[in-house]
């Protein structure tokens, strides 16, 4: 069984040695998504809009690989503050329906290009 790196311009490219996701077997693990605007490259302003715009990322990434939210099982959410927790978690339950996916959350000293929000998923056919 072979791994298969998933890319898309949809999405921001990495930013470093990684791929934007891999995919083995029935499993997808994509990279955790900043709230970075994909024709820019500039995060947009503001946790729910850098939230929104990471959960854009990750659809986009999933839909490259030919799955929705809906295959996601387990999230990852990364915060620069816990206090932007509950602004995180109303955009979130907007885009994910039950039965809701797995998920750790929690609060970081530090993103990179000092983003207020990352998300990273793992998905299955």
């Amino acid at each position: 069984m072979g791994k298969q790196v998933i890319s898309t311009t949809q999405a921001p490219g990495a930013i470093g040695p990684y791929s934007q996701a891999v995919q083995i077997g029935d499993l997808l693990f994509a990279s955790g998504q900043l709230g970075l605007i994909p024709e820019t490259g500039q995060l947009a302003e503001g946790v729910e809009a850098q939230t929104t715009q990471a959960l854009n990322n990750v659809k986009e990434i999933l839909s490259e690989a030919g799955l929705g939210l809906e295959h996601v099982v387990k999230t990852t959410v990364f915060l620069a503050d816990m206090n932007d927790f509950a602004k995180v978690n109303e955009i979130y339950g907007g885009f994910f329906s039950q039965p809701y996916p797995a998920r750790s959350a929690v609060q970081v000293a530090r993103l990179p290009k000092d983003g207020l929000v990352e998300i990273e998923v793992i998905a299955t056919k």
